[in-house]
């Protein structure tokens, strides 16, 4: 029986783990080329794991479109994260082959040449996009493949001082041929919605891009004769130099040509599965590991709260229940342990709005949480519709602030007894976490201004962001209180004394323990936290949404498990006052996550290169741990509630 048990629970976490697999819903519609149609590039932002700072593609001399620079319709997540998208001079026919001459830079300035060196050296990267795929780059060390997104500025010559600038791209675009015989299609392109007609049927056979890819190239021309050239005029094809004195060196006063190939190449990928080249999901192995490490955890855990309840506490109810009230009232002289803090266990605990504060915006926070995850394990906020993901958190953020205010309206009225103060409550739920991440966003936004990134929040957005939190976060959280303040506080089931009771001399400070319990939620979520933090700072596709789905419930169960355990410690020792315990027992897992940022920082980001960018860092690491520490310890403090709640609904001591 107990083998089926573990089978079943074996089976659901398989289940639940199973949209990880490259199951997603694609970011955009088909687009259906056709045999000769020119189809564009567009850039973004340039970007590097060494400072983290996204700059311009334009800020460097690269080649300008003829029609001008025009910039992208962005989401709020792609302005959020730093993309900056705009058109670009590379121009596809769809299913032609050939070599192209695009232009012949000025002669180099100092400012031009100090700038390519610098953003050289800081190992900065071109990133592409073709119909919504960004470019992909494929390169072999130690006999294995390894890819990636976009390619570099250029590269440093060994033994040298110069530096060589990427001037040919070699393109390769795999395409699908599409027949569409006696099919209707009604989709979207990326100018919008097209249906096409009875009249067009025969015009529907054509190709679908599943694959974009690029060999980066730098390659010494004759500016002289390059010059002549018209932008799109045919040369030769080019082979990429093997010998580096035949590079594009970047020094002052030389003028740079650049060109490119694009070969089309058909392929067997259909459409749905484009993304999976860059979906493929690494160190599967290591993720049900970690799903296996914290399942150990929590059924020890899970023994511990058996024991607690059934030999423990039940035995002592059940005893305490079949005496009668003369044997009762000498029993509770007589009383030891928790049934001794029965008159001030649910005392009011200090800082008590701050409290309630802590616990909306935890909810608050976990609400997100959770629909994010679920939605993304589903495949509805595919990476291919870039941004989405932070756009969706967001918005759900938003418009869970009602959720906010009634939790914390609620829980304020229970400990209070009434509802006087609830207004200046659930504004401060409303400010609370936002206006700290607000405060940490402005710190780093003047950083970035000064450094003319793009990551930085433009002004308008600044102000659009803020007029998203008072015109919907502060009114729902508003209306949440009011509804908060209409609903039935939670009673009592014991008095309240008077006069608080001494708690007992201890031989260790009881917060040891609490920060000593947040190893256990920690030990459950750390190896997700690599992957996450790789996603975030090594430009690496996050997509194991499967995985931390599960990892996420496991998460819950344990700081339920861990703040059970650690409050009914408190209270053996006639420590009555939980509240504040209960909370950091869980939540101090955020200490261990903002330590592991740290070590990230140090040990897998040690190229990481400038004060600007260790502030970004430390900064967003900041704002990370204090949104775990209000979701974990929210979770574990409204557990403890109930927990210690339903222990003393059973006593009966007058």
């Amino acid at each position: 029986m107990r083998m089926k048990s573990f089978s079943l629970i074996f089976f659901f976490l398989q289940l639940l783990a199973w949209p990880c697999n490259g199951f997603y819903l694609p970011g955009n519609y088909m687009h259906t080329y056709s045999e000769g149609e020119s189809i564009w590039v567009k850039v973004n932002s340039l970007t590097s794991i060494e400072t983290e700072l996204p700059f311009s593609y334009y800020s460097l001399p690269y080649c300008q479109p003829q029609g001008g620079i025009k910039k992208s319709a962005e989401n709020l997540g792609e302005l959020l994260m730093g993309d900056q998208i705009d058109n670009s001079p590379y121009k596809f026919n769809v299913n032609v082959s050939e070599s192209i001459y695009l232009c012949t830079t000025k002669a180099l300035s100092e400012h031009e040449v100090k700038l390519l060196k610098q953003r050289t050296r800081d190992l900065y990267q071109v990133n592409m996009i073709l119909d919504n795929l960004p470019v992909m780059r494929l390169t072999q060390q130690n006999g294995v493949t390894i890819q990636w997104t976009g390619f570099p500025v250029g590269y440093s010559l060994t033994g040298s001082n110069d530096d060589c600038i990427i001037n040919h791209l070699k393109f390769k675009v795999m395409v699908h041929e599409y027949e569409g015989k006696r099919v209707e299609i009604i989709g979207t392109g990326e100018e919008g919605m097209g249906v096409i007609s009875e009249t067009d049927k025969n015009k529907m056979s054509g190709y679908e891009i599943v694959g974009f890819e690029v060999i980066p190239c730098s390659v010494k021309r004759d500016p002289a004769i390059m010059s002549k050239l018209n932008m799109y005029d045919k040369i030769d094809p080019t082979i990429c130099p093997s010998e580096l004195d035949n590079c594009q060196v970047i020094r002052e006063q030389e003028r740079i040509t650049f060109t490119y190939d694009v070969e089309f190449v058909k392929s067997n990928i259909r459409w749905p599965s484009r993304w999976d080249a860059y979906l493929k999901m690494e160190g599967a192995r290591v993720h049900w590991f970690s799903i296996m490490n914290s399942l150990m955890v929590i059924f020890f855990l899970a023994g511990i709260v058996f024991v607690i309840f059934l030999r423990t506490v039940r035995r002592d109810l059940t005893r305490y229940e079949e005496l009668d009230k003369e044997s009762q009232a000498q029993m509770n002289e007589e009383l030891s342990g928790w049934k001794l803090v029965v008159g001030d266990v649910f005392r009011e605990p200090s800082c008590s709005k701050l409290l309630c504060i802590m616990v909306g915006d935890g909810v608050q926070i976990a609400g997100m949480a959770v629909v994010t995850i679920v939605f993304a394990a589903l495949g509805f906020m595919s990476p291919a519709s870039r941004g989405m993901l932070l756009t969706g958190m967001i918005v759900l953020y938003l418009f869970l602030g009602i959720a906010a205010g009634y939790v914390g309206v609620r829980l304020w009225r229970t400990i209070k007894g009434g509802s006087e103060g609830w207004r200046s409550l659930t504004w401060l739920i409303a400010c609370f976490f936002s206006g700290i991440v607000f405060l940490i966003l402005t710190i780093i936004n003047f950083f970035l201004w000064g450094s003319n990134s793009t990551g930085a929040i433009p002004i308008s957005l600044f102000f659009t962001l803020l007029a998203m939190w008072f015109c919907i976060s502060v009114p729902l959280t508003l209306l949440g209180g009011f509804l908060g303040t209409k609903a039935e506080h939670i009673q009592y089931p014991v008095r309240t004394n008077q006069i608080p009771r001494e708690i007992p001399a201890r031989k260790y400070p009881s917060w040891l323990l609490v920060l000593g319990a947040g190893t256990l939620p920690f030990g459950t979520l750390f190896i997700e936290l690599f992957f996450i933090l790789s996603s975030i700072w090594l430009g690496r596709f996050y997509y194991v949404f499967g995985f931390l789905l599960v990892v996420f419930l496991l998460l819950v169960i344990v700081c339920a498990e861990v703040s059970v355990v650690l409050t009914y410690m408190h209270l053996c020792v006639e420590d009555w006052r939980w509240w504040w315990k209960a909370f950091y027992a869980s939540g101090s897992v955020a200490l261990y996550v903002f330590l592991y940022s740290i070590n990230y920082l140090i040990f897998d980001l040690s190229s990481l290169s400038g004060p600007i960018s260790a502030i970004l860092y430390v900064g967003y690491s900041l704002i990370m741990a204090f949104a775990v520490m209000l979701v974990t310890g929210t979770i574990g403090f409204l557990i403890s509630f109930y927990f210690v709640h339903y222990l003393f609904s059973s006593v009966k001591i007058d």
